[in-house]
């Protein structure tokens, strides 16, 4: 039976981990995410689990620690914000590299640099398009609630494992920070007995030793592995998901994730009222992102409004699955602050809905 809380989303993450089964927490504090690991602590979930908690000396040793750690086949998860998600990188490259599942969140935080501790959607292009070296992918998860922050810790470990790649929770200090009612799940036990077939146990009496790593230096071995890589991410497609509201008659869509959804939600209401069909398309997975989708309701509506806490960069994703069949457009907020309803309609109202 599931159990109500009223929580914070960091909160939420961390007590679904515990109730995940996951068997291994590697982190370092920063603003908005600290909550994570300080819960964690407080819950003391070596006691009720036998979940390892552990505070490392940097961003750096902890992605590295999450490397070992999942190259045992354990469920493992790190978390931070934005510049300590930049310090991971090389290690989520490796990672991604040795085909490693494991789970990564980061509460996205205002930038460039040290920026803000106030909310922002900037740390998309990082997310998606591998903000380290190399060709590869994560597989990218938007919550938009609290519910969604505790629901997709067991989806991101299902997704990671499914395609023994990393997944990456990416969310923002508001959803963070906010508290809502939660339901939790029950309580799963820590997995004992798993595929044994790729991972580093130190058993080898029976099989070939297994080597783990993201370094070959034979070009002709390191090219095929990068077409298994990439055909890999292609067949991640099939786990797309996004929510849609009102699209059924719409004229006009908005595409947003996150706290970005939460604003267009109320937007939507408010233009209907004014009998204005506004839709809302909110992907869920940002990788896989729901193109095919958008290039559908492309056929339908007169026009497309990407809504984010950045200087645009979903919209990218939008324009392509679009491909110029009819106008995409941008409206953001940048450097902490947060767009309101009335911004977000009184700009698609001149931009669009005054033209028609």
């Amino acid at each position: 039976m599931k159990e109500l809380a009223l929580m914070k989303g960091n909160e939420a993450i961390a007590e679904a981990a515990i109730r995940a089964g996951v068997d291994g927490y590697f982190g370092y504090p920063i603003t908005p995410q600290s909550e994570v690991m300080e819960y964690l602590m407080l819950q003391k979930p070596e006691e009720r689990t036998g979940m390892v908690v552990l505070q490392a000396e940097s961003e750096v040793a902890s992605i590295n620690m999450l490397y070992g750690a999942a190259g045992t086949g354990k469920k493992v998860m790190t978390s931070s914000s934005s510049p300590g998600i930049s310090l991971m990188q090389e290690g989520i490259s490796y990672i991604a590299g040795a085909e490693l599942p494991c789970l990564i969140v980061n509460v996205v935080r205002g930038g460039p640099g040290l920026g803000t501790i106030q909310p922002s959607q900037a740390d998309y292009f990082q997310s998606t398009k591998g903000g380290g070296h190399g060709d590869y992918r994560l597989i990218v998860l938007a919550p938009a609630s609290v519910q969604e922050m505790a629901d997709f810790v067991d989806l991101g470990f299902e997704l990671a494992f499914k395609y023994r790649n990393p997944a990456l929770i990416l969310t923002d200090g508001l959803i963070g920070q906010m508290m809502e009612k939660v339901e939790l799940s029950p309580q799963k036990e820590r997995v004992t007995e798993f595929d044994q077939s790729w991972v580093t146990t130190g058993k080898t009496k029976d099989r070939e030793r297994n080597i783990i790593t993201s370094l070959n230096l034979d070009p002709d071995l390191q090219y095929e592995h990068n077409l298994k890589l990439q055909a890999k991410y292609k067949s991640m497609e099939q786990d797309v998901m996004f929510e849609k509201t009102e699209c059924d008659d719409a004229d006009f869509l908005l595409v947003a994730y996150g706290s970005s959804a939460r604003i267009c939600q109320k937007v939507v209401e408010m233009a209907r009222s004014r009998g204005k069909k506004v839709g809302l398309l909110r992907p869920q997975t940002l990788f896989p992102f729901p193109s095919v989708e958008l290039a559908r309701m492309a056929r339908k509506v007169k026009g497309m409004m990407a809504v984010e806490l950045s200087a645009g960069q979903m919209v990218e994703d939008v324009k392509l699955a679009v491909n110029g069949r009819i106008p995409v457009s941008h409206y953001g907020m940048v450097g902490g602050k947060i767009h309101s309803p009335d911004d977000v309609l009184n700009e698609l109202e001149k931009k669009y809905i005054g033209g028609y």
